[in-house]
């Protein structure tokens, strides 16, 4: 059985929260009566570094597949959106927008979906809604990932910031290639990501499915490269 991993994101804030842990509890201890104070503030502590460290681990996951048109999820989380949409910030015309809504518990790390040469990586400000909203698409804090595949196909991934998550990391660098079973990015608590395909993909997921990063297949690209247009 493999040792789960702690994301690297997550090493600081979970020394900081270990040594949190101490300065409240040994003061508790050597100072306030009854014990029973320390016992129940030392297991809300030992909660708050369970969930820490659970939020941050970061599974081994290797996919093999043979086929270079394969588009494979890159979080966890649940779809909630499927459909062609107007995207207005970067192509400028209609494509599939297909979108990962991540929960709290679910793994935070972002994986390419596919693999080429990374093209645009930027990150832009803004607001902090609900990352289920349709709005959160373009007026939350977001960054944003072009990948030309070998077939002169683009394909674009925004990961957007929620309520919560107030930190999006992003690995992805313009004139880089994006490999498979690599880090994208991450996200810290939940949040979403979206990503635009051309209007001819074979969706093999539909809204409300489940689907696990770096594992579950989403679609496949039309071998014909002529996009459709509607």
């Amino acid at each position: 059985m493999k040792t789960p991993r702690i994301h690297r994101e997550g090493r600081g804030l979970i020394t900081g929260t270990v040594l949190l842990l101490f300065i409240i509890n040994v003061p508790i201890y050597l100072y306030v009566q009854p014990h029973w104070v320390f016992a129940i503030t030392l297991i809300l502590t030992a909660m708050l570094l369970v969930f820490v460290t659970y939020f941050f681990r970061s599974p081994v996951r290797v996919l093999e597949i043979d086929d270079p048109n394969f588009i494979i999820a890159p979080a966890d989380g649940r779809v909630v959106v499927v459909e062609p949409t107007e995207e207005t910030e970067y192509f400028h015309e209609k494509k599939l927008q297909v979108s990962i809504f991540m929960s709290p518990f679910n793994v935070h790390a972002n994986w390419y979906p596919i693999e080429g040469n990374i093209i645009v990586s930027e990150h832009q400000k803004g607001r902090h809604m609900g990352a289920w909203l349709p709005k959160s698409s373009t007026e939350n804090e977001r960054s944003l990932v072009v990948i030309e595949t070998p077939s002169k196909v683009q394909i674009a991934i925004r990961q957007i910031a929620g309520a919560m998550a107030r930190r999006i990391v992003t690995y992805a660098k313009a004139g880089h290639m994006a490999h498979r079973n690599t880090h994208l990015g991450f996200i810290k608590l939940g949040s979403r990501v979206d990503m635009y395909l051309p209007l001819n993909t074979e969706m093999f997921v539909e809204v409300g499915e489940a689907v696990t990063g770096n594992e579950t297949i989403i679609g496949r690209l039309s071998d014909n490269v002529k996009e459709l247009k509607s």
